[in-house]
């Protein structure tokens, strides 16, 4: 609020007549008027209310349309994360299994059988070289396996160094032991050869005969409805020299 039309004005004295003539006309008695109220602009309390209520609209929407945008960024990361995941392994399994070697881990007792393959639809054996950063030198006898996880399977990957190694003794502390993928809703292992007239056999979830190798690995996978990769069937021929044995073991049908 402000004050409004506050004046002063004279106004002759009430006891002007007891007074001389000469000495009421020098004499002004100052008197102020009362002063009006004027109201001053400005908002109404309802107004702000509405103010404070479209703001927190506004800050509410801005606030959802970030964490949005943010759970999206995330999202979209972690699908990133999860295909380039999945192509590393892939490259990783056809390094490894393309250069199998015709190298036995394991002899029978009385030293006849040897073993060099063995592999079924859930893991396999195989002697291979490791890549340049993962070796300390010579070949290394590997394995791969679908094993039971938290949430689906796991395709577990071990190696340890092929001097020394004993196919009956557990678990040494030279073993490495890595899980490749995770969240796996199911897979399984194929193997290939030729038979005795050079013709390719069919795929086979079990290989029987361990004293040769394959002549193709098939890996097929699929992984888990979160994830949204598809795993494509992966069919990798071994990069033998003509030594190496490729005839088809007894029992894979034709």
């Amino acid at each position: 609020m402000r004050l409004q039309n506050c004046k002063s004005v004279s106004v002759a004295p009430h006891h002007a007549p007891l007074l001389s003539a000469d000495t009421a006309r020098g004499v002004i008695v100052r008197s102020r008027m009362p002063c009006t109220f004027q109201a001053a602009g400005g908002f109404t309390l309802l107004e702000m209310l509405l103010v404070v209520i479209l703001l927190a609209i506004l800050l509410a929407g801005a606030y959802g349309g970030i964490s949005a945008s943010v759970r999206g960024m995330h999202s979209g990361e972690a699908a990133i994360e999860r295909v380039d995941k999945v192509r590393t392994v892939q490259e990783f399994l056809r390094h490894q299994i393309s250069r199998i070697l015709p190298f036995p881990y394991a002899h029978s007792k009385d030293g006849t059988q040897v073993e060099m393959f063995r592999g079924d639809g859930k893991s396999m054996r195989f002697v291979a070289p490791m890549p340049g950063y993962l070796s300390r030198g010579g070949a290394y006898v590997q394995t791969l396996a679908l094993v039971p996880g938290d949430d689906g399977m796991q395709l577990v990957f071990t190696s340890t160094l092929l001097n020394g190694f004993n196919l009956d003794k557990s678990k040494t502390s030279e073993e490495s032991t890595v899980v490749l993928l995770e969240h796996i809703r199911e897979g399984g292992f194929s193997y290939r050869a030729l038979n005795e007239r050079g013709e390719l056999m069919n795929w086979n979830p079990n290989w029987k005969d361990s004293s040769t190798t394959p002549l193709m690995v098939a890996i097929d996978l699929r992984l888990a409805a979160g994830g949204r990769i598809e795993w494509p069937r992966m069919a990798i021929p071994l990069m033998m020299d003509s030594g190496a044995r490729r005839s088809g073991p007894t029992g894979l049908s034709r």
